[in-house]
């Protein structure tokens, strides 16, 4: 046994394999324990990466709330805004149309005051025109001279009074 090549053989594989196995174990296994804390990095800076998203999330999603209650208080505040300016025009609209209707109503009356002068000036001066037409026509000149005097007479009186 102890002379036969292949028994030397055998144990020098053996020898060799135990003295190799040592050191690659330690390869192995810091090659492994490297690859172990990469992940386990990796993994973390995940983790911190998946944090910082959730918080800027919540951020954006907290700003958005901010905003939607903004937009509330805007639409609100227009739908005041709105609603007063339409009152106002309303009734800014209704004094107007009450004026137009005073100054209409006014203008009517003056127009009415200023037909009823002009007919009454026809009638007069249309009056007067017949009245000398028929005194004309039925009265001699000493008649003429009597009426003439009369209403120079007449006329003095109430000029006096």
């Amino acid at each position: 046994m102890f002379s036969d090549p292949q028994f030397w053989v055998f144990v020098a594989f053996v020898i060799f394999i135990v003295a190799i196995f040592k050191p690659v174990r330690n390869i192995l296994a810091s090659s492994l324990d490297n690859k172990i804390n990469e992940i386990k990095n990796s993994i973390d800076q995940a983790e911190k990466i998946k944090n910082e998203a959730q918080q800027t999330l919540s951020k954006i999603q907290k700003r958005q709330n901010e905003i939607k209650k903004e937009i509330q208080v805007i639409q609100n505040e227009a739908k005041e805004k709105t609603n007063y300016l339409e009152q106002r025009s309303n009734q800014k609209l209704k004094e107007q149309i009450k004026k137009r209707n005073i100054l209409a109503k006014v203008k009517i009356e003056q127009m009415m005051r200023d037909a009823n002068i002009q007919v009454k000036q026809y009638i007069i001066q249309n009056s007067i025109k017949a009245t000398i037409s028929i005194l004309e026509k039925k009265l001699d000149t000493s008649k003429k001279q009597k009426l003439i005097n009369q209403s120079i007479i007449e006329l003095n009186s109430v000029l006096k009074n």
